[in-house]
């Protein structure tokens, strides 16, 4: 009996992709806009939306890890567009969307090791209780490797659009555009397709 309760489900969503879509949204503006032309402006443009998209969440005392570092990214690469000659930051306008890919990259995959970062999200939905439950940990973990490992993708599509120009509109478009859809799509409907396979299997 107490085997049953262990395993029992979380009774409400254990994360939103909404409230997850909000956090990823300055980079997705940044990875849209920027260009070697343009990412003075789409960093500026993500470094607004950051704040925006996240003051009402610092202001109830909530401070998710993507939001703060997204905030200090876009923060930074403004400050050097401002500070730095053109010719000192060729690197970056070529580079631009490789970074900020392989940043949320970095983000989402080292939260494995402490805190996955999906489970900030998750806790507002879910009550204290089910916090430390086996499903609400393996759900987070496969939900924030899903995203780690889509912009370790969308990293190396990048990258490969400027090592192959011929492919630019595949490789800086459609290919990033279908792994988000894909990975948005995961997020909505893994945590209740894995808890009634948990469940399903604790009543057979």
């Amino acid at each position: 009996m107490a085997q049953q309760t262990e395993t029992k489900a979380p009774p409400r969503k254990p994360v939103g992709a909404g409230s997850v879509f909000f956090s990823f949204a300055p980079w997705i503006i940044f990875g849209v806009v920027a260009s070697p032309s343009t990412w003075e402006y789409a960093a500026l443009a993500a470094l607004i939306a950051a704040i925006a998209l996240s003051g009402k969440d610092v202001l109830r005392g909530r401070i998710y890890l993507l939001d703060m570092v997204g905030i200090v990214f876009f923060a930074v690469i403004t400050v050097l567009a401002l500070a730095l000659d053109r010719s000192e930051l060729v690197w970056l306008e070529t580079y631009a969307q490789v970074v900020s890919n392989a940043v949320v990259a970095a983000v989402a995959l080292g939260s494995l090791l402490k805190d996955p970062f999906t489970a900030q999200y998750a806790r507002a939905q879910t009550p204290r209780a089910y916090w430390h439950s086996p499903v609400f940990l393996h759900i987070n973990r496969v939900l924030t490797a899903a995203w780690g490992v889509v912009f370790v993708l969308m990293a190396l599509s990048t990258y490969l659009a400027i090592r192959v120009p011929s492919m630019d509109d595949w490789l800086n478009w459609v290919i990033p555009v279908v792994l988000l859809v894909a990975v948005i799509k995961f997020t909505e409907r893994y945590p209740e397709a894995y808890k009634a396979r948990v469940t399903q299997g604790v009543e057979t």
